[in-house]
């Protein structure tokens, strides 16, 4: 996998990051989605790729087995850290991981969802082959993010290595690594200001997949 060797430095942001809430809610919105088209149950084993400051997977961990954060931004999972210690959490679980680290991600999971990350990544391919991988026999794969945007969505783009996605471009992709059962719905939209300053309102996609 490779990320842009220059990104915004989420370390720095992770203490004020829940502050915002428009953020909390389109993770919420997110998530409610996600409960609609993923069946959550009580024995799962779930990977929250690129999991930020754990919002996503608080929403989840009371509804699945256990459920493992995986970032590259040491802040962002101090943040998420103190989530699970002051609910004394004792099924979820942290993981730092570098562009390359791989080898730090112990599956099988029954389920690895990831949101808002997927932009971030050069190479796509490679990323959801290693992702298919780690899931177990009949797992599932559950990535939310941008619609096409034309780069209007981050005020500052670096680190951000595409503009959106085209649901069906995605999609093939996942049946190309192997993923049956493809589906794609719309997740959750946002309104902001754009990269010129001017109030927008951006889509996000959620597409599953299962491993054969």
């Amino acid at each position: 996998m490779d990320v842009n060797e220059q990104p915004r430095n989420f370390d720095t942001e992770a203490a004020t990051w829940d502050e915002n809430p428009r953020r909390t809610q389109l993770v919420a919105d997110i998530f409610n989605t996600l409960q609609q088209e993923v069946p959550l149950h009580r024995t799962m084993r779930v990977l929250d790729f690129g999991c930020g400051t754990g919002t996503l997977a608080m929403h989840l961990a009371p509804l699945v087995g256990c459920i493992t954060g995986a970032d590259t931004s040491r802040g962002m999972l101090d943040v998420f850290e103190k989530k699970v210690t002051a609910q004394s959490l004792n099924t979820v679980e942290t993981v730092l991981i570098t562009p390359d680290g791989h080898e730090f991600l112990q599956g099988p999971y029954d389920l690895i969802v990831s949101t808002m990350t997927l932009h971030h990544v050069e190479k796509i391919t490679p990323l959801l082959e290693h992702l298919y991988r780690n899931l177990a026999s009949g797992g599932l794969l559950a990535i939310s993010d941008l619609d096409p945007e034309g780069g209007l969505f981050h005020g500052e783009n670096a680190g951000v290595f595409h503009n959106g996605f085209e649901r069906e471009t995605l999609g093939r992709m996942l049946r190309s690594t192997g993923f049956t059962n493809v589906r794609y719905v719309t997740a959750a939209e946002t309104t902001k200001p754009d990269a010129n300053g001017e109030t927008r309102t951006f889509t996000l996609f959620l597409i599953t997949g299962q491993k054969a």
